[in-house]
């Protein structure tokens, strides 16, 4: 009876197992176009050997330190302040007692997450933009106008802050999931001893969700090269290639775009070694804490 169910179970895993072969560990194959002059025409097979050579070239091309550059700092930009707002939502969330209003306040802070970048960025167009809401605003009242869609200096923020409006909602089901596991006799117990809201926040709400929030932090640092690669795309000609380009534009406009496929390759196989090495530096910050991190040490 246990191995029907067991084979069952395998039978069923299948189809998932297929779709990772074929979407995650088949496309490896292709980074052999990072060592190659890659030609598509005749393939990886009888493509012109490169060794290193794009990697040297990829080293000395300033645009490339610069996408790096941008690309650090707007990690850094939104590790800051985006990654706090799904912990702090999903607290506030589970303060508020009616079931129903919770899930109804849930459903309308995820619901961004469904939009497209093309439809979020137009939203976010159609109110800060030259002709938005605000600018009307400030001009009925004789202040003038700030178009901050196209505001260099403010970029960072801006992408943030359309990051926050739209993927913070989504986030918060993992905390509000590890919330839910907190034993609440805990709360009944600290509140008889006298302790308040705030001292049962910090001793029983944050201990209770720390395993959690460095298991995202890790795989937050895991991803910091990856930025996002439609919401610059879109933004690249408003605020210039100077602010916008990050690794993932890079690899497209200077591999992809221009037919040097194995350039763009390059690029794109150092940042996927950052990648895993900074998640691997996490992972390692995560055991020094106690925690489980991706893996038990």
């Amino acid at each position: 009876m246990r191995l029907r169910r067991d084979r069952t179970l395998l039978i069923m895993t299948v189809p998932a197992v297929m779709l990772l072969l074929v979407f995650n560990y088949a496309p490896l194959v292709g980074l052999v176009t990072a060592f190659q002059y890659y030609d598509p025409l005749t393939g990886i097979w009888t493509s012109e050997w490169a060794g290193l050579g794009q990697f040297q070239q990829l080293f000395q091309d300033a645009q490339f330190w610069g996408s790096l550059q941008n690309t650090l700092y707007l990690s850094f930009v939104q590790l800051i302040l985006f990654f706090p707002v799904p912990i702090a939502l999903a607290l506030l969330l589970n303060t508020v007692i009616s079931e129903r209003i919770r899930n109804v306040i849930q459903s309308i802070v995820y619901l961004p997450h469904f939009f497209s970048w093309v439809l979020a960025i137009t939203i976010f167009q159609q109110m800060l933009g030259g002709a938005g809401v605000l600018n009307q605003f400030l001009r009925s009242h004789d202040i003038g106008a700030w178009n901050i869609m196209t505001d260099p200096d403010t970029f960072a923020l801006l992408v943030t802050s359309q990051a926050v409006w739209k993927e913070a909602g989504w986030g918060i089901i993992v905390f509000l999931a590890a919330l839910s596991a907190i034993n609440t006799e805990l709360y009944e117990a600290a509140a008889a001893d006298g302790a308040g809201r705030w001292r049962r926040t910090w001793h029983i709400t944050l201990p209770g969700l720390r395993g959690v929030i460095m298991l995202m932090l890790v795989l937050r640092l895991g991803n910091a090269l990856t930025v996002g690669f439609e919401q610059f795309l879109i933004q690249r000609d408003a605020v210039g290639h100077e602010t916008a380009d990050v690794l993932d534009t890079f690899s497209f406009y200077y591999g992809i775009a221009t037919g040097n496929y194995g350039y763009g390759a390059a690029a794109g196989l150092f940042k996927s070694v950052i990648s895993l090495l900074l998640i691997w530096g996490a992972n390692r910050l995560a055991h020094a804490f106690g925690e489980d991190g991706l893996y038990r040490k």
